[in-house]
């Protein structure tokens, strides 16, 4: 004899503590579709035994809360940005499984451009894409999915073709691109129904384990509140307008395995050199924990590539870098800066509000991040464009003819390369043959790397010469 148990599936919290009363019920309105796909995904998770490895990109919309919801690696997305959150978390820990959970205004609307370059891309992660025709979160407004006719607060006398297009059909769209393994479209509405969602839920998750890519599931969906329906009513109305508007199937179901394997490229002879160099950490580099620092000018003077050569340099070096860009429209005589974090331990955050260190190219850039340096920092200034200094007594201000220098080596385009000279002389952060294996690394050609040294050690060598 045997019997069936039913019971929560083990990746559900015991309690939802964060709403009132009682715990142990979702949030979602009555009839809403949303808890029960919650719950087949949380049965595939716990069949699968991959709860510990799910990482789940949650969105933002009626599912916003889903962290409450399941016991597995959770991340707020956001609106629409839950495809591009999930390629990054994919790609850096590839053995996890990376799962976006999406409303139709939250993918097709804000995250169209997400979630068609992600497919494209064949990222492998796994999408549920939740369709219930509107904007349930926020009021009920019109969704890209809303069918003709249908009112919402936004199209109160109902959705024309004329004022609003037709409605997307996403499962269709994304089948075109060649980068998708597998997309399917289903509906909760009744029991055969929910059963054929159970299935492509479990195929979707069984996708990624096995490496084969892409997957997406389209799940039409009730939304009884912002339909202003009751929710048997609602059933009938994905039935009715939902189901011919958008037919259920199969859109793609190939392996991309073979596809998503790395592609080995061999080295060119180059490389032996730059991993050599990338072999010795920097003994200088042992005295600082972190460094955090602003270089900032005119568009065309390099402040880009200076801030590019410096955090490459110090991944020679072996130490964690970020590199962050910030520029105008301008190709040349706009304004341009770049924050950059070197470090030991991992870094948390590539932005900076305080900088240890400002290396400013022009008069505009003292005067912009002058004041943001920290007590006890350091303001390297190219006095070649820039007279005044700040009034303060608790920085370090030093001054650099940079443009001079330059000319005097001759490499007049050069300068940026002076201040980063005088900057390593300085804190001795990263290394001078970690930045010309960094320049070579990265495609610079031999006569102009040369040069580049020439003004990095004209710079080293204006620091020694103020120290004598």
């Amino acid at each position: 004899m045997w019997e069936t148990k039913h019971s929560r599936a083990a990746c559900f919290y015991d309690r939802f503590e964060r709403k009132g009363g009682d715990q142990e019920v979702t949030i979602y309105c009555p009839g809403c579709g949303h808890g029960v796909l919650h719950k087949l995904i949380a049965e595939a998770i716990d069949d699968f035994k991959i709860a510990d490895r799910t990482i789940l990109v949650g969105p933002v919309g009626c599912a916003v809360f889903m962290y409450y919801f399941m016991d597995v690696g959770n991340i707020q997305a956001s609106h629409g940005r839950a495809p591009a959150v999930a390629t990054g978390v994919k790609r850096v820990q590839p053995n996890s499984i990376v799962l976006t959970y999406q409303g139709d205004g939250d993918l097709a609307a804000i995250g169209g451009n997400e979630i068609l370059h992600a497919a494209n891309r064949g990222e492998s992660i796994t999408v549920f894409f939740i369709n219930n025709g509107i904007y349930g979160m926020t009021g009920g407004q019109l969704a890209p999915t809303t069918p003709i006719g249908q009112r919402t607060t936004t199209t109160p006398r109902g959705r024309s073709f004329a004022n609003d297009g037709p409605p997307m059909r996403v499962s269709e769209l994304l089948a075109t691109l060649d980068g998708p393994a597998y997309i399917e479209r289903v509906a909760l509405t009744d029991a055969k129904h929910h059963m054929a969602t159970r299935k492509a839920v479990r195929k979707a998750l069984k996708n990624q384990i096995e490496g084969r890519g892409f997957s997406l599931v389209e799940v039409l969906s009730t939304c009884p509140t912002g339909w202003k329906v009751s929710p048997v009513e609602s059933i009938q109305w994905v039935e009715k307008h939902l189901m011919p508007l958008f037919p259920l199937g199969v859109f793609r179901d190939i392996d991309r395995s073979d596809d998503l394997r790395p592609t080995v490229v061999e080295p060119p002879p180059a490389k032996p050199a730059v991993k050599e160099t990338a072999s010795k950490p920097s003994a200088a580099a042992e005295k600082f924990d972190e460094i955090d620092l602003i270089i900032s000018g005119f568009g065309g003077q390099g402040v880009l590539f200076s801030g590019i050569a410096l955090a490459s340099g110090a991944v020679n070096d072996g130490l964690e870098a970020t590199w962050i860009p910030s520029y105008g429209p301008e190709m040349r005589g706009g304004t341009a800066h770049c924050h950059i974090r070197l470090s030991h331990g991992q870094i948390a955050s590539p932005m900076i509000t305080k900088p240890s260190t400002v290396i400013a190219f022009n008069q505009p850039s003292v005067d912009k991040f002058g004041s943001l340096v920290a007590p006890n920092g350091l303001l390297l200034v190219n006095s070649s464009l820039a007279k005044n200094m700040p009034d303060r007594k608790d920085i370090r201000i030093i001054q650099i003819p940079a443009y001079e220098v330059a000319e005097s080596v001759g490499n007049p385009k050069g300068a940026n390369m002076v201040m980063i000279g005088a900057y390593i002389e300085i804190t001795n952060a990263v290394s001078e043959a970690s930045i010309h294996a960094a320049m070579i690394g990265t495609g610079v050609k031999p006569e102009l790397a040369e040069n580049n040294m020439k003004a990095i050690e004209a710079g080293r060598r204006i620091i020694r010469d103020m120290a004598s």
